[in-house]
């Protein structure tokens, strides 16, 4: 049995294949030639609003203090020197301090990650009883906060005070990402698949270990670079909960340094000129130093991850 077009259908398609392969006019182009000039511009105001600045710092924690007081290091350092870097890492509370921030990062993410994967997951079981429940009262804890002085009282009455934990517990687990993670596994794991696996024998922790983290793989890598930071960033805590020196993570101790550094520039009497411009340069130095040995690690770090954080950072975005 033969199909018949008729004429009206077939000039509807000879139609619009003739406006498939309309040329852009010369407006559409103008104008998407302007729009792609103007965005060109607006990214690189962008990037280079964000770059110089660490570029600036890089450049003067080499510079002479006064080179920089007096506008004259913008582009290149002047009067290069490295006075700064050897008066940092000639202090052995650097090193301890680096050493415990190590220590600080690679727990208390270990630790974070960890509960909030294995709640977020038990959270999005829809068989799981008192979920909404639960995730109420994880919710609350966003708008409501015990405040400081009762967290100081519950970390002491655990004690945990002067203690690794009283780092890495307080804060370990993060609602915004407990719900993320939850939100992810809710719309990427489907129910049949665990069926399936029941089926085949895998229990709960099985499927858990076994399918849902190697499938999680864009979750795990932005909650470990979520919490890496934010863990070697952190210094409220330990200034809070930590009396001794020696447990101090890096920021703390940097902080430190710059305090005492701008105390001893005041401190000086007011006849002695040269000792307390001797104390500011000193003081100008370590300070630029001090910003760029906490930020290089980081900085060396996160580019390496950067292809996960692209696929993590879209998590649940459109879903």
């Amino acid at each position: 049995m033969s199909l018949k077009t008729s004429p009206r259908t077939t000039e509807y398609s000879h139609r619009t294949v003739k406006s498939r392969r309309t040329k852009p006019t010369l407006r559409d182009r103008y104008g998407d030639r302007v729009f792609n000039i103007a965005a060109t511009v607006v990214l690189l105001l962008s990037i280079l609003a964000v770059v110089y600045p660490l570029y600036f710092i890089v450049i003067a924690s080499v510079s002479d203090p006064n080179a920089v007081y007096e506008g004259k290091v913008w582009l290149f350092p002047s009067g290069v020197t490295v006075e700064g870097y050897q008066r940092i890492f000639a202090d052995s509370r650097i090193w301890n301090g680096l050493g415990n921030t190590l220590v600080y990062t690679v727990l208390g993410t270990a630790i974070s990650v960890t509960t909030i994967l294995c709640g977020a997951y038990a959270l999005s079981r829809k068989d799981m009883p008192g979920r909404k429940v639960l995730m109420l009262l994880f919710v609350i804890t966003m708008f409501f906060d015990g405040g400081i002085i009762t967290k100081y009282l519950v970390v002491r009455d655990l004690g945990m005070l002067n203690t690794v934990w009283a780092v890495v517990l307080p804060s370990a687990v993060g609602v915004w990402n407990l719900i993320i993670a939850r939100s992810f596994f809710e719309h990427t794991i489907p129910n049949e698949l665990r069926e399936a696996a029941q089926m085949d024998g895998a229990n709960d922790f099985k499927f858990f270990f076994k399918m849902v983290l190697p499938l999680s793989k864009p979750l795990i890598m932005l909650m470990i670079m979520v919490h890496v930071v934010a863990q070697w960033n952190s210094f409220f805590d330990a200034l809070i909960f930590l009396n001794d020196d020696s447990k101090y993570p890096l920021q703390l101790v940097l902080r430190n340094i710059l305090i005492q550094s701008d105390v001893s520039s005041t401190g000086t009497t007011g006849g002695d000129i040269q000792s307390y411009a001797a104390a500011q340069r000193i003081a100008e130095l370590t300070k630029y130093a001090m910003i760029v040995v906490s930020s290089l690690p980081l900085m060396i770090a996160l580019p390496f991850m950067q292809k996960h954080f692209t696929k993590g950072a879209m998590i649940g975005a459109v879903k």
